[in-house]
């Protein structure tokens, strides 16, 4: 072992509680903030001075970039209070989830022993029995394409916001202000959104999915498509992605999944010097689930499944009410 990774602190000391006031502000998620929103800003001002090539890959990234920014807000940056978290991150960029169910959703995913469980992970990839056998003919054959990475990147957005949708009806029908508030904000940001897309920089709503939504929101899922796998042991259920400088910063270094589970609490910035003092001791504690980089994910699955369709470990028949 290196003496870098023998006078590393242990893992998890960054499991918990951050070290800050509520309403202390974390600079650099602040300044990544306002960067993320100035390039929203100026990229829609001059959409109609640029040709669609331009437009197309840095909407995608503002759009992916602001979706990392969101994760980050899930977990205390910039601020611990989550009231000042929606109001700095919580404008949906990409349209289709409403912030507040993506910060429920998000926290339930870090119980670790519950990790891609279909029932209990709401980030989980896999399926039971039960859930495929309720599913149409169409659905069934929107999942099985969504197994490889190019599926995921084709219908994986579509596939996520008819969810939501559809979450949306059934939440409204509730009449439960626990599961209305987050959809009347989710309807106001999105409006003034629009607001300032379509009225003010006239940019036609087909263009703004097409162009910035609908492939800012496939970028973010190449990061979930293979940073978890089913596996009898929690701490090996979370992968190391070696990626370079690009995907890196688009995902916040949450390529470093492995790390980001053991360490929830650790800031974005600091995760490429925390695994490089824990490098060792990560992949030895997750298996050695480790993948160099996103290209290398694209070779092996951009057209062939990586995991199964049913989960492996949990028989499903045991777990359905």
């Amino acid at each position: 072992m290196s003496a870098q990774s023998t006078t590393a602190e242990p893992l998890r000391v960054n499991k918990g509680e951050i070290g800050r006031h509520a309403y202390q502000a974390d600079i650099p998620t602040l300044l990544l903030a306002a960067g993320i929103y100035a390039a929203f800003l100026t990229l829609t001002w001059f959409y109609h001075d640029l040709p669609w090539w331009v437009v197309l890959p840095l909407g995608a990234s503002i759009v992916c970039l602001h979706g990392s920014l969101q994760h980050e807000a899930v977990h205390g940056y910039p601020f611990k209070s989550r009231r000042l978290n929606r109001w700095i991150t919580g404008w949906s960029l990409w349209l289709w989830i409403p912030y507040d169910v993506y910060v429920a959703t998000h926290t339930r995913h870090h119980i670790d022993q519950d990790l891609t469980d279909p029932f209990l992970d709401p980030e989980s990839n896999y399926l039971t029995e039960a859930q495929w056998a309720r599913m149409s003919p169409l659905h069934r054959w929107v999942r099985q394409r969504m197994r490889t990475l190019a599926g995921r990147m084709l219908f994986g957005p579509g596939y996520y916001t008819v969810s939501s949708v559809r979450e949306c009806w059934k939440d409204l029908n509730s009449g439960d202000r626990y599961h209305i508030v987050p959809w009347v904000w989710h309807f106001v940001t999105v409006s003034l959104i629009l607001v300032w897309v379509v009225g003010v920089c006239d940019i036609p709503v087909w263009a703004y999915v097409l162009m910035f939504a609908y492939p800012g929101t496939s970028m973010a899922l190449i990061r979930s498509y293979a940073e978890h796998r089913a596996a009898p042991d929690e701490k090996t259920r979370s992968v190391i992605c070696d990626a370079g400088p690009f995907w890196s910063f688009m995902f916040l270094y949450n390529n470093l999944h492995a790390l980001h589970h053991a360490e929830p609490a650790l800031a974005w910035y600091r995760r490429p010097a925390r695994y490089r003092e824990t490098k060792e001791q990560l992949l030895r504690e997750n298996g050695q689930y480790y993948i160099p980089g996103y290209f290398a994910i694209a070779r092996a699955y951009l057209f062939r499944p990586k995991e199964p369709i049913f989960h492996p470990y949990k028989p499903p028949s045991e777990t359905i009410s």
